[in-house]
């Protein structure tokens, strides 16, 4: 079986519910092991079969459809990968720390190197971006809603992601890492 960490993309905003004890229940059916989930945000750790990161995506996805109704975009993150991204989230941090706080978009694919170089482009004055395999590292030193550069613009370019605060990342990497 291998453990995963599972990262569900804009669940439990608007009309998208999916709580997390549903969630836990659905997964549980569906014959996961060791299901747990960390806050409303859809962070799910489970163990699987499945050694495919894309076949598991996709098993999943189409299992939360079935049961939600509406499509529910899914990363998975071994733990070694979920901790190798803190790593860099902390190693980025203390080069030079963001006064209005650290973001991390987890990403569903690995992006190009030009791609990567384009996304960190979009840096500007107080809005710091720094791409890490899987995952594009924010430091803003303005608050986060006035921030121009965002997780939608990050898709655009590098495809679906879904955003955690690394207070976040931090805390799914000690618990699960």
């Amino acid at each position: 079986m291998s453990t995963w960490i599972v990262f569900l993309r804009a669940v439990n905003i608007g009309a998208r519910a999916y709580p997390m004890a549903e969630l836990r229940s659905v997964l549980n059916e569906a014959g996961y092991g060791d299901v747990e989930t960390h806050i409303q945000t859809g962070n799910v750790r489970l163990t699987s079969p499945l050694r495919s990161r894309a076949k598991l995506e996709a098993a999943l996805e189409a299992l939360f459809e079935r049961d939600r109704g509406f499509p529910v975009v899914t990363m998975a993150f071994t733990s070694k990968e979920l901790t190798r991204v803190a790593r860099d989230a902390t190693a980025l941090g203390e080069a030079g720390p963001a006064a209005y706080g650290q973001y991390v978009s987890l990403l569903k694919e690995t992006p190009s190197a030009a791609d990567a170089r384009r996304v960190e482009g979009l840096s500007r004055d107080g809005e710091r971006i720094a791409v890490r395999d899987r995952a594009v590292h924010f430091l803003f030193d303005v608050p986060y809603h006035a921030a121009k550069v965002s997780n939608a613009a990050i898709e655009k370019i590098l495809g679906p992601a879904t955003n955690r605060n690394v207070k976040v990342i931090n805390a799914l990497a000690e618990k699960w890492g």
